[in-house]
């Protein structure tokens, strides 16, 4: 699996079908990338063989049909992501980005709860790992 993954767009499109519903065909990933916009087959195929060449995806061929599974994690790639995404526009500041997302969307109260439940868990664990 490579050090620093930096899907583009378009991969990290096919990355979220396939961490969602798990290992799928083409064809699938097509139909679910469909429903967000016009998306040829033959386009989600040569991405999928492109993240394949990369070490991003699996192919399994024991099949007819080829099956193509996420080899990049989930969680790891989000953060390498975000903390790009904080670093550029933020100045590495975490609390600007929060701010900022907080302030242009509305929150429901499910939402601000468990936002609120996130930093009570990060303050608990900050206050522990001060003691040690």
């Amino acid at each position: 699996m490579p050090k620093k993954i930096k899907p583009t767009e378009a991969e990290l499109e096919i990355l979220q079908v396939l961490w969602t519903y798990g290992p799928s065909t083409v064809r699938f990933v097509n139909e679910k990338l469909k429903t967000g916009r016009d998306v040829g087959y033959t386009t989600t195929l040569k991405v999928m063989q492109i993240m394949t060449e990369k070490n991003m995806l699996r192919r399994e061929k024991s099949s007819r049909t080829h099956i193509y599974e996420a080899i990049v994690e989930e969680r790891e790639t989000k953060n390498l992501l975000i903390d790009k995404f904080i670093s550029t526009l933020f100045n590495g500041s975490t609390s600007g980005m929060v701010l900022q997302a907080l302030g242009n969307k509305k929150c429901s109260t499910e939402e601000l709860n468990k936002i609120r439940n996130l930093i009570d868990d990060i303050e608990s664990s900050q206050k522990s790992g001060s003691h040690e």
